[in-house]
């Protein structure tokens, strides 16, 4: 029987007229319904006729999480007064409760991509809903990107919502062709806020690592709010080890306390959902309780601050996710739980200074993820590089080239990114493509059971008590009784069906520690990792790997590394979870990264030339090279000349002046008088410091080739200005005394540094290709008396105080009234007289 007086009271009914006329004259729309209005649940129900508005339509509804498709179908069918598997059903991953009543049905986003793949009509599907669009999952945009094409391509008449708990439509809307945007208001209460910042400062998270103080100071403030508040505390958390540890630090509340996450048995999320029994609760959640479920009887919300996001470190072969501080609208999300039913309040556990700091929103996943399974969607839809997909972010360039790399590595596209036969069965395996050819591959080598194993424990990281030997926790999974355990038993049989009994299962694959190596090597390849000594290792992809001290792994001689993180000071990655392999393994599994050559580089100051036999990064063998190639040790001479500067080659003075001169006609002429600053120059080796370059071996070659002589080869010899060299910027210019005194080319100006007694009869300055240079006029003694551009000017200006302040210092020295009725001299005037 349906419960019309609960529908009636979802604040989104006063939408759906709207709705409906916005689907009627488009096809399209985007729904803005605040959290707890209905949007999820309602809104179904009446676009597939089952309350009695209209006719009966087949309605699908996207969720980007597991516990929201499976709690919105129980909440329907509640609202239906049935079970969910009649006329309301769900798919997700390994669970598939549906009938053949079944009219509405609720599926996670990678469900209804993996149902796109195969039938890209929907055939039988009147109307899809996204939901939770605004939290910008990289599934809900694919699918949203691939349901668009569907529409313009195939099925003019299939009907597309996206729904959103936020205001923030103006991007959806434009996505889906200027869709009219249809907006529900929220029955909100009132929402305290209370800063709760830690009396002390805490370390800011880095890759998985949550600092403890932060978790004590957040499981105090659950304490102080059960005091000073009334209702159910909700508590949000980043992850699942930090729910626990909080939980723990909770024993003896007086309140039951709750763990809600993904990973949480479906009995603990029914009840949780399902509201008190009388006692008051504390749940504590990952961001999976920000709007995709309702939690009754909640009236206080304690915010950790922190959320968690997928990262991928393209240069050292590491994705996962990691701990940042979430966004404000994340923030307000939260809040908004404790207003659902009744006026609430909202512990923030940082301070109010820092939240206008805060990111406004959380990154869409598809500019911080892992892009190959995108990729690979992309590719089986028959557009590898995504460039007419409607997105309403474009792919990183970066990421998508990275991610193109590991495909064709593994067989799943060609060469020209177009998808393989291989990689349309990946595809549909429901895993990331790196686990898709573990499994494959694995099941020919180890069998299809031990290879299912060993993959779903890599596709859902075990829980941190298994350990990190990947051997170890594939035993404890087989024998455990915990949460965890249950859901990787339900992965692995998934798994097992999914290969078939066509399967090339008849891999013996020796012990669990060899099997889960090598399945572990094939998802990872560029990971395998051989050891350094003392718990070290370095990984195919050139990252330095550490094991922690009290690890049994750390005497492995290599490893395959299934999760490692790096935290940002660190130089090495963090192993988290690893398998014992031995070399035959890493070669299997890697042997597209092994490469064997000479190899001819600068080393600590030196050319080194050796034959290597490496994988990836690790080096399998190496030997001398007796006679290498010649190209190769010119390219080393020239890195070793980038690295440690031109002052490698020999430079007198008379070549360093050359080179100033050079300089500073290029600065003020131009072509064709060429550039030599040291960029210039190492872009033009073969230019000027050919034949030598070529005929030298070492280091001490490059002391011998006289950079001034080979810089005499860039002068403008062809067009003839190279005769005028002297002319245009002299070494020397001759004073009035007759003295040849050397030019400085190194700063703005040319410099003539010369004694003053020596420019007596000289009425102007120098000039130099045109430059007046800058006279330094130095005393008898060589000390700087005057610094001028103009000496026309100093002789009538500056000359007297001059005259003044040195004639009684050196009596000896002319110094007369009227410097151009003198000779200039180098001498005193005694000598002048004698001569």
């Amino acid at each position: 029987m349906i419960r019309t007086e609960a529908l009636d009271r979802l604040p989104v009914r006063t939408a759906v007229p709207a709705l409906r006329r916005a689907l009627d004259d488009r096809g399209v729309a985007v729904l803005c319904a605040p959290p707890g209005t209905g949007k999820t649940t309602l809104v179904p129900l009446v676009l597939a006729g089952l309350t009695g508005e209209g006719p009966v339509r087949r309605v699908v509804v996207a969720e980007p999480r597991r516990i929201a498709a499976r709690a919105a179908a129980r909440r329907m069918a509640w609202l239906l007064g049935e079970q969910p598997g009649g006329r309301i059903g769900f798919t997700v991953r390994g669970e598939r409760v549906v009938g053949r009543d079944t009219v509405v049905e609720v599926v996670t986003t990678g469900v209804l991509l993996q149902r796109l793949q195969r039938d890209q009509e929907l055939a039988g599907v009147d109307a899809v809903i996204i939901d939770e669009c605004h939290e910008r999952h990289l599934d809900a945009d694919t699918v949203a990107a691939f349901l668009l094409d569907v529409r313009e391509t195939i099925r003019p008449d299939l009907r597309l919502v996206a729904a959103s708990a936020t205001t923030d439509a103006e991007g959806w809307a434009r996505l889906l062709g200027d869709a009219p945007v249809v907006e529900a208001q929220g029955v909100s209460h009132p929402v305290e806020v209370l800063w709760a910042p830690p009396a002390r400062p805490v370390k800011p998270p880095h890759g998985m690592r949550v600092d403890p103080a932060l978790l004590t100071h957040v499981a105090t403030t659950v304490r102080r709010a059960l005091g000073e508040r009334e209702g159910d505390v909700l508590c949000f958390l980043p992850g699942v080890g930090e729910i626990g540890r909080v939980a723990g630090q909770l024993a003896g509340v007086d309140a039951e306390v709750l763990q809600v996450h993904g990973r949480a048995p479906a009995a603990v999320q029914d009840a949780v959902l399902a509201g008190s029994s009388g006692g008051r609760r504390v749940v504590l959640a990952t961001s999976v309780a920000e709007s995709s479920l309702t939690v009754p009887g909640v009236r206080v919300v304690v915010d950790s601050g922190l959320a968690r996001e997928p990262r991928t470190d393209h240069a050292r072969g590491l994705s996962a996710l990691t701990t940042v501080r979430a966004s404000q609208a994340a923030g307000r999300q939260r809040a908004g739980r404790a207003g659902r039913e009744a006026p609430g309040a909202v512990y923030r556990c940082w301070d109010q200074a820092e939240d206008g700091r805060l990111a406004r929103f959380p990154s869409p996943e598809i500019k911080v993820a892992d892009l190959a399974a995108f990729a690979l969607q992309a590719a089986c839809w028959g557009d590898p590089d995504a460039s007419s997909l409607a997105l309403l972010d474009p792919p990183p360039a970066g990421a998508m080239g990275a991610a193109r790399e590991v495909l064709e590595a593994i067989g799943a596209v060609d060469g020209g990114g177009r998808v393989t036969e291989r990689g349309v069965r990946m595809s549909r395996l429901g895993l990331h493509p790196r686990l898709a050819r573990a499994l494959l591959d694995g099941a020919r080598e180890v069998g299809a059971r031990r290879a299912a194993e060993v993959v779903a424990l890599l596709s859902e990281e075990p829980p941190r008590e298994y350990g990190d030997d990947l051997a170890a926790a594939l035993r404890t999974a087989r024998r455990g009784q915990d949460g965890y355990a249950a859901r990787w038993k339900q992965e692995v049989r998934r798994l097992s069906s999914s290969l078939g009994s066509g399967s090339p299962g008849t891999g013996k694959g020796g012990s669990d520690d060899a099997a889960a190596g090598l399945v572990a090597a094939l998802a990872f390849p560029e990971r395998v990792a051989r050891a350094r000594g003392d718990g070290a290792f370095l990984m195919a992809s050139g990252t330095g790997a550490e094991l922690r001290d009290s690890s049994r792994l750390r005497s492995a001689p290599w490893l395959a590394v299934a999760v490692a993180d790096r935290p940002s000071h660190a130089a090495s990655a963090r192993v988290r979870l690893a398998a014992v392999i031995d070399e035959s393994t890493a070669l299997l599994a890697s042997g597209h990264l092994r490469v064997r050559g000479e190899e001819v580089r600068w080393v600590d100051g030196e050319v080194v030339a050796r034959a290597v036999d490496r994988l990836g990064a690790v080096e399998l063998a190496v030997r001398p090279l007796k006679q290498p190639d010649p190209e190769l040790v010119r390219g080393a001479l020239v890195e070793g000349l980038r690295r440690e500067g031109l002052g490698l080659l020999r430079w007198t003075r008379d070549s360093e002046q050359l080179r100033l001169r050079l300089a500073f006609l290029h600065r003020v002429l131009g072509p064709p008088w060429p550039d030599v600053s040291d960029g210039a120059l190492l872009a033009e080796t073969a230019a000027w410091l050919e034949p030598e370059l070529s005929r030298a071996r070492r280091r001490a070659d490059l002391g011998r080739i006289d950079a001034g002589q080979a810089l005499r080869r860039l002068l403008p010899w062809a067009t003839g200005e190279a005769v005028r060299l002297d002319e245009l910027a002299p070494e020397r210019i001759e004073v009035p005394s007759g003295s040849r005194i050397r030019v400085e080319y190194g700063g703005e100006q040319p410099v003539l540094a010369v004694k003053l007694q020596e420019l007596f009869g000289m009425g102007e300055t120098p000039r130099v290709a045109g430059v007046p240079v800058l006279v330094h006029l130095l005393s008898p003694a060589g000390r700087p008396a005057a610094v001028t551009a103009d000496l026309a000017s100093f002789w009538q200006e500056g000359y007297r105080a001059v005259r003044a302040e040195l004639r009684g210092r050196y009596p000896k020295h002319p110094w007369p009234e009227d410097p151009a009725t003198v000779p200039a001299t180098r001498f005193t005037s005694a000598r002048l007289k004698r001569s």
